[in-house]
């Protein structure tokens, strides 16, 4: 059976202007590559309603998990909420379940739960509350689209969350072998060791370092047989320039 496909659609102008930097996807890459999600699909967009609502129904249309993360927050550029109501064409109100959370976490430390706020309860019809351990605000799922928030703690502390009933597959495999030529001199050989090794996925990272070029191949995949099968054809093709292990 293969591994259930995702997407994350991360929201929010700070990124795109480059004033905040985006540490929620790799997370979740780190998280879905090890419990056999394949990830399979990242895109950005700014806090725009019609943006957010083609590229979320896009997403959930080709993937069976959607992830986003950010604009659930209690200023008026916080609009994914609306957004993903309007992708599943649901009402959005303030929810009683998720008001309770935030009187809750808001009396506990003697702040008042403004207009503002109380914008964080407003939830989908339909979803489900997705729990906030980290500053109380929930996050909610609405069929395949698990929405999140965008600071890295709490996005964290969500995806733990959810983690134990999104299920998976069979657990990426990876390894790295050095080789101190530029990808010009192993390019091709790299793309007749690729086509004998049709499961693997091999990719080429290079560098440049005191001089000298230089490139990783990554080796991916589901079975560690055909991982050393590959990685054999590697050694051979590229005798004496394979870096040794420390």
């Amino acid at each position: 059976m293969p591994n259930p496909t995702a997407a994350m659609l991360v929201i929010g102008d700070e990124i795109l202007s480059g004033r905040t930097r985006d540490a929620n996807l790799h997370h979740l890459s780190q998280q879905f590559f090890s419990a056999g999600i394949d990830l399979k699909h990242a895109r950005i967009v700014s806090d725009d309603h019609h943006d957010i609502v083609s590229s979320l129904n896009a997403l959930r249309a080709a993937h069976d998990i959607v992830i986003t993360s950010g604009g659930i927050g209690p200023t008026h550029d916080d609009i994914t909420a609306d957004a993903v109501a309007a992708a599943f064409g649901v009402a959005i109100t303030i929810r009683a379940d998720a008001r309770e959370i935030l009187e809750t976490r808001y009396q506990a430390l003697g702040t008042e739960l403004n207009a503002a706020r109380l914008r964080m309860a407003r939830i989908p019809d339909t979803a489900r509350l997705i729990a906030n351990p980290v500053s109380g605000a929930p996050g909610f799922q609405i069929g395949n689209v698990f929405v999140m928030a965008g600071v890295p703690s709490v996005f964290q502390a969500m995806l733990a969350e959810v983690m134990p009933e999104l299920g998976g597959g069979t657990p990426m495999l990876s390894e790295t072998l050095r080789v101190n030529l530029p990808e010009g001199d192993i390019a091709e050989p790299l793309a007749q060791i690729a086509q004998a090794n049709p499961t693997i996925s091999l990719g080429s990272y290079p560098f440049h370092e005191a001089g000298r070029y230089g490139a990783d191949i990554v080796l991916r995949g589901h079975d560690p047989d055909a991982i050393a099968k590959a990685k054999r054809g590697l050694g051979m093709a590229f005798q004496g320039a394979i870096a040794k292990d420390d």
